[in-house]
C-alpha cells in the first residue's frame, strides 16, 4: 500500500512540474524577419501593441507591404516607413517571403549618400507623413526648394525635409543631381557672409555648433527658402538660406557664353526679391547653374519665356532666372524721359506719403509729406513728378498718389480711385473679443491694433468709391468660418486679413504676406510690393500660408503680418500714427495696382 502511494505521488509531482513550465506560444522575431506582410483591407489600423486596446499609430492601405519582425498571439509586428514599429491583426494581412515582394516595398538598406536630390516644381506643395493624400500634412515646400531623396513608393517620393522625413507626389518634383547635358555634379554651395552661424536645427532658437566664413564651400543636403541643411563636420547642420550661393560642381560655363549682339531687349527692368537667385543656362529648373544674383539687384530683362527672364547678370554673361522672383515694376532711369514743366503744382492726398531722392520706389526717402501739402512741379519723369522742396533741393513723388493743378499731365495710375470704384472689398481685423492674438513686448494687444489698421484702411477705400465690409467693427470674437462667410456672401473682389506677428526671438522683425490658392498669389504680390515701398519694414517676402481664411476662401484673399509686436523697437513703430498711415496707404495702392493690372 505504501509503495502504491509513493508511485502515485511521484506521477503527480511530474505533472505539476510540466504545468509549471508551460508558457504561451510566441514566434520569435528570427522566424519572421524575412517575411513580407501584405495589407488585405483599406484603412488597416496599425497599433502600438499587440491588441485592440492599444492606440493607433498609423493606417495602411490595401496592397501595401511591410517587413515583419515578430508575432504574438493573433498580431504581427511590422516596421513602418519612418522606422517606427507597430502591430497589425494577422487575419487582415497575408504573409510571403521577402523575395516575392513587389517593387513598391521600401528598401530600408538605402543610405542618404546614395540617393538623388530633387527640386520642388510648384509652390505650396504639401509634405505628408506617408505616401498618400490620406496622410497628415507635416509642412509645405515652395518652388525651387531642394531636398535629398530617401526612396520611393509608387507615385510618391520620400524626402529629407526641415519638418522631418516626409512624402510628396512625384509629379511635382524635378531631379537636380542627375546628369545634365553629359555633365554630372553634386549640389554644393558657397558661403556669402563673413561669419555665419551653423545651427543644430532650422531655428534661430537652436544651439550654434560652429561657424562658416566667406567663400567656404559646403555640401547641401536639403533647402527651403529660409533654411539650408548641410553636411558639417560629418553631421547634419543648418544655416540661413540667405547667405549661401548654390553652385553645381564640375560645370564649365564656356558653352553657355552668349554674345551681347545676339540679345534682344524687352525694355523692362527686374529687381530681385529673394535673398539669392540662381542664374541658369536655360529657362528651366534643370538648367545648369551659371552663378547667382542677390536681393535688391536690378537687371535689364532681355527676353521672357514661360515665367523665366533672360538677364545680363554680369558684364558679357547672360542667363535665365525665375521671373516670379523679379519685381518688374522698377523703372529704368537710363531709358526714361524727363519733361520740364512750368506753372504746375500737386497736392498730397494721404498723410505719410514718401518723397524720394530718385524716381523709383526703392530710392532713399528724403521727406514724409502730410495730407494737403502742396509742392511746385519741376518736371515729370515717366510716372514720377520731380518737385521743389522747401530747403531748395528737389525730390520725387509717384504720380498716382497725388492730385495735380496746372499743365502737368495727370497720371491715372493706381491710387487715383478709378481702379477701386465699386470694388467689393472685405477687411478682416484679426482676432477680437476673448481672442487677444499676440501681446507685444510693451503690452500692445494684436486685436486692438488690427482693428485700428482695418478702420483706417476702410476709410481710404470708402473715399475711393469701393464697397467695403469689415468682419468685425469692435472688440468682438468672430469665428474663422464667419469671416470667410462674409467674403462669400458679399462676393468679394478682395479679402484682406490683417495681423501682427510674434516670435520668441525679440530681434526678429519685418512683414510677410501670405496666400494659399494660386489665384490669390498676384493679389499678395501686389499688396506686399506696395507696402514695402511705403514703409521701412524689413521685407520678409510673400509666400504660401495654410491659414483657414485663405484655404477656405473661394475669392481673392491675402493675410498680412504687418510687423513683429514681439520686437520692442518694431512694436513702437508699427503702433504709431505715421506708420498706420503709411501701411494703409500701401495696402490701398497695392489693391489699386492689382485691379489695374488684372
Amino acid at each position: 500500500m505504501n509503495s502504491r502511494k509513493q508511485i502515485l505521488l511521484f506521477f503527480c509531482m511530474i505533472l505539476l512540474i510540466g504545468f509549471a513550465n508551460t508558457r504561451p506560444t510566441t514566434i520569435s522575431a528570427a522566424s519572421t524577419v524575412n517575411e513580407i506582410v501584405k495589407v488585405g483591407t483599406n484603412d488597416l489600423n496599425i497599433r502600438k501593441g499587440p491588441g485592440l486596446s492599444y492606440p493607433i499609430v498609423a493606417k495602411a492601405k490595401k496592397g501595401e507591404q511591410y517587413l515583419s519582425f515578430s508575432e504574438k498571439d493573433d498580431w504581427i509586428e511590422i516596421e513602418l516607413r519612418n522606422g517606427v514599429r507597430g502591430w497589425v491583426a494577422n487575419w487582415l494581412v497575408t504573409k510571403g517571403t521577402q523575395g516575392n515582394s513587389s517593387t513598391n516595398t521600401v528598401n530600408y538598406e538605402k543610405k542618404l549618400g546614395e540617393l538623388k536630390t530633387v527640386s520642388i516644381s510648384t509652390d505650396g506643395l504639401r509634405i505628408r507623413k506617408g505616401p498618400g493624400t490620406s496622410f497628415q500634412v507635416i509642412g509645405t515646400a515652395n518652388k525651387g526648394d531642394v531636398f535629398a531623396v530617401h526612396g520611393t513608393d509608387g507615385d510618391w517620393i520620400n524626402l529629407e525635409t526641415p519638418f522631418g522625413i516626409g512624402w510628396v507626389a512625384a509629379e511635382f518634383v524635378q531631379s537636380v543631381s542627375e546628369k545634365t547635358n553629359g555633365i554630372s555634379g553634386s549640389l554644393n554651395g558657397e558661403i556669402s557672409a563673413n561669419s555665419l552661424n551653423v545651427r543644430s536645427s532650422p531655428s534661430l532658437n537652436s544651439s550654434v555648433i560652429g561657424k562658416l566664413r566667406l567663400g567656404d564651400k559646403v555640401e547641401i543636403l536639403s533647402q527651403t527658402s529660409e533654411w539650408t541643411e548641410i553636411s558639417f563636420g560629418g553631421t547634419k547642420a543648418w544655416i540661413s538660406s540667405e547667405y549661401i550661393q548654390l553652385k553645381k560642381s564640375s560645370i564649365s560655363n564656356s558653352a553657355n557664353e552668349k554674345k551681347p549682339n545676339e540679345q534682344t531687349n524687352s525694355g523692362k527692368i527686374g529687381k530681385v526679391t529673394t535673398a539669392s537667385l540662381i542664374v541658369r543656362d536655360s529657362n528651366t529648373l534643370n538648367g545648369k547653374a551659371l552663378g547667382s544674383v542677390h536681393k535688391d539687384q536690378s537687371f535689364q530683362i532681355i527676353e521672357e519665356n514661360n515665367n523665366w527672364a533672360k538677364i545680363e547678370y554680369k558684364k558679357g554673361a547672360f542667363g535665365w532666372v525665375a521671373s516670379w522672383y523679379l519685381d518688374k515694376s522698377v523703372t529704368s532711369q537710363t531709358s526714361s524721359t524727363k519733361q520740364s514743366l512750368k506753372n504746375s503744382s500737386l497736392k498730397i492726398i494721404h498723410d505719410g506719403t514718401n518723397i524720394r531722392k530718385s524716381p523709383n520706389t526703392n530710392s532713399e526717402i528724403v521727406l514724409i509729406a502730410k495730407q494737403g501739402d502742396i509742392f511746385d512741379i519741376i518736371s515729370i519723369q515717366n510716372d514720377w513728378y520731380e518737385i521743389q522742396l522747401a530747403n531748395g533741393t528737389s525730390g520725387y513723388i509717384a504720380g498716382w498718389i497725388v492730385s495735380v493743378n496746372g499743365q502737368a499731365p495727370i497720371d491715372e495710375k493706381p491710387g487715383t480711385g478709378s481702379q477701386l470704384k465699386n470694388k467689393k472689398i472685405v477687411i478682416d481685423p484679426g482676432h477680437g473679443g476673448r481672442d487677444n492674438g499676440t501681446t507685444g513686448a510693451r503690452g500692445t494687444l494684436e486685436k486692438t491694433l488690427t482693428l485700428q489698421t482695418a478702420k483706417s484702411l476702410y476709410e481710404k477705400l470708402r473715399a475711393a468709391g469701393a464697397n467695403v465690409y469689415l468682419t468685425r467693427q469692435n472688440d468682438t470674437y468672430i469665428p474663422l468660418s464667419s469671416r470667410v462667410y462674409t467674403s462669400h456672401y458679399n462676393n468679394a473682389d478682395a479679402f484682406i486679413s490683417i495681423h501682427y506677428d510674434s516670435m520668441l526671438d525679440q530681434s526678429v522683425n519685418g512683414m510677410t504676406s501670405y496666400y494659399y490658392h494660386s489665384y490669390q498669389k498676384n493679389l499678395a504680390a501686389s499688396i506686399h510690393s506696395s507696402i514695402t515701398s511705403t514703409t521701412n519694414l524689413k521685407d520678409r517676402g510673400y509666400r504660401f500660408g495654410d491659414y483657414y481664411v485663405l484655404r477656405e476662401n473661394k475669392h481673392n484673399a491675402v493675410l498680412l503680418e504687418l510687423g513683429y509686436l514681439s520686437n520692442p523697437a518694431e512694436e513702437f513703430i508699427i503702433s504709431s500714427a505715421p506708420f498706420q498711415e503709411s501701411v494703409t496707404t500701401g495696402i490701398y495702392q497695392g489693391l489699386a495696382k492689382y485691379f489695374k493690372d488684372n
